[in-house]
């Protein structure tokens, strides 16, 4: 199994704007005040085509799908948390926390890929826990070491553990689960998705060990990392929240790989964190202002990794 694939699927927004719905667990979203939605949408597409054209420039391929106005889908932009594709040609289908997210997925997505030539060839639909109020975002929740067959998981509202190890079973994963915390008006509250504190490479991890606070879930999740022979990236809990944790590894046309993150998250590296990166990828970074800060989201959460079989 590859750990990082050439191909991303990315949903151009069209209504993009705060979601009253997530916001109730995700602490990272913001009200732009005295900005129109009109407005707030503009800045949003910009920053995407920028983003976009940025990764097609070193050579990844990007399969742009535009948002519909109908149904009401603010968060459309972070298509990683209701489907992830696999090698095996299965696509996976995830059950949402928010009523307004569901709407999201779109069988047309799937249509589109296999016109570009991908083959999918099982549908895993977990969608139904919805029903049951358990939930499991993609690979928002889920992070994959895909080499290593590991699941890593920050439990939360939307990350059930029931469901994540049946996940693990279909998948032939194994679980790694433990609790992420952030300080919100000075409490401790779970992190919503474990893709905004941590980031797994082809041969090393970005991680926010300070989020952990039950110390033995911590030296469990490092001890993992390192019997994988991961350089291990210590980040801080105030690089977290400039969405530093929210990354994620992609090829380009040769080959060459390169760390993703918005400009926002470059910004809070110090010079020996990036020169520790920089020691296994290429960085690319491009602003994502306004899509941090009303979606709650950054980089990688824009970016559902294709690794279906090309016909």
């Amino acid at each position: 199994m590859n750990q990082t694939t050439n191909a991303i699927l990315m949903i151009r927004p069209v209504a993009f704007r705060m979601n009253e719905q997530t916001a109730v667990n995700n602490y990272y979203q913001k009200v732009l005040d005295g900005l129109s939605p009109e407005t707030v949408n503009a800045k949003a597409q910009q920053e995407f085509d920028t983003f976009v054209q940025k990764l097609r420039l070193v050579g990844v391929d990007v399969s742009v799908v535009d948002d519909t106005l109908d149904p009401n889908t603010p968060d459309s932009i972070f298509p990683n948390n209701w489907i992830s594709f696999h090698e095996t040609g299965d696509v996976v289908l995830y059950p949402m926390f928010a009523e307004n997210r569901r709407a999201e997925r779109r069988e047309d997505v799937l249509d589109l890929l296999e016109d570009r030539g991908f083959v999918v060839n099982d549908i895993m639909d977990y969608t139904s826990a919805e029903e049951d109020n358990i939930f499991l975002e993609g690979t928002g929740s889920l992070l994959l070491d895909r080499q290593n067959g590991k699941a890593y998981c920050a439990l939360s509202p939307r990350a059930d553990e029931e469901l994540m190890i049946e996940f693990c079973e279909d998948f032939e994963y194994t679980p790694v689960i433990f609790e992420a915390f952030q300080t919100v008006n000075g409490e401790r509250k779970l992190i919503y998705h474990t893709n905004v504190m941590m980031c797994i490479g082809d041969t090393f991890a970005v991680i926010c060990a300070d989020c952990i606070d039950d110390k033995k879930e911590r030296k469990m999740v490092l001890d993992s990392l390192r019997s994988d022979e991961k350089d291990i990236i210590l980040i801080t809990e105030d690089q977290v929240n400039n969405f530093a944790g929210n990354m994620l590894e992609v090829k380009g046309s040769d080959g060459k790989r390169y760390l993703v993150m918005s400009s926002s998250a470059y910004q809070v590296l110090t010079k020996k964190q990036i020169a520790q990166i920089e020691q296994h990828v290429t960085i690319l970074h491009s602003s994502l202002d306004t899509i941090e800060a009303c979606g709650g989201g950054s980089a990688r959460c824009m970016m559902a990794e294709v690794f279906l079989p090309k016909r």
